[in-house]
């Protein structure tokens, strides 16, 4: 059986927070709350942002009027995906003809501008969740425009994953899981993939 790939960061003192600006997301904060020498048991507390470490964006977080969190279902967190290269991305002809996948998984580490017909073509593809390695670059003025456009299109984002994985098999089984909060515009999440046997 093939090994599970988890491209989770750790939520650790080391963890890159957000910045641009004057901007900056809530810090990571994790500190003791409960002694198991006082109380019998330990507890922490844990400070963060919706967008800390690897994460799932929801449409909102974009998007006017787009979808919180709760409406991504459980189950469209686990399922299949198909790989798909920033050099796919970088072809403005890039037309997928494929179909079945509950996600799609974009490997972006190359240096290479996406097209934006390119990304179109991959956003009207029905998978929900698109899960990211590297930081996509969109051939567009607006740094953000592949996260605002990927937010119209209703779909969900896990992010801010590993880089050092090393290569990412074509297909398989993929977890893309968030807390369970509601009403907010993203979560920490858990993103692991695993190759198809």
């Amino acid at each position: 059986m093939n090994e599970w790939i988890d491209l989770t960061r750790k939520l650790d003192q080391d963890l890159s927070i957000y910045r641009e600006g004057d901007y900056a997301d809530p810090p990571l904060i994790a500190e003791r709350w409960a002694e198991r020498a006082t109380e019998g048991f330990e507890v922490w507390r844990l400070i963060l942002g919706t967008q800390t470490g690897t994460h799932i964006d929801a449409p909102c977080h974009f998007a006017d009027g787009g979808a919180t969190l709760d409406r991504l279902p459980a189950s469209a967190c686990v399922g299949t995906y198909r790989l798909v290269t920033a050099a796919c991305l970088a072809d403005r002809d890039f037309r997928p003809g494929w179909a079945g996948e509950t996600h799609l998984l974009l490997d972006a580490r190359a240096p290479l501008r996406a097209s934006t017909s390119a990304i179109d073509a991959l956003l009207a593809l029905p998978p929900l969740v698109v899960a990211m390695v590297g930081n996509l670059q969109a051939d567009h003025d607006d740094p953000l425009w592949f996260h605002r456009r990927l937010a119209e299109a209703g779909k969900y984002l896990a992010e801010d994953t590993l880089d050092d994985v090393g290569s990412l098999p074509p297909a398989g089984d993929i977890i893309t899981l968030p807390l369970r909060l509601v009403g907010v515009s993203g979560s920490p999440a858990r993103v692991m993939v695993r190759g198809k046997r």
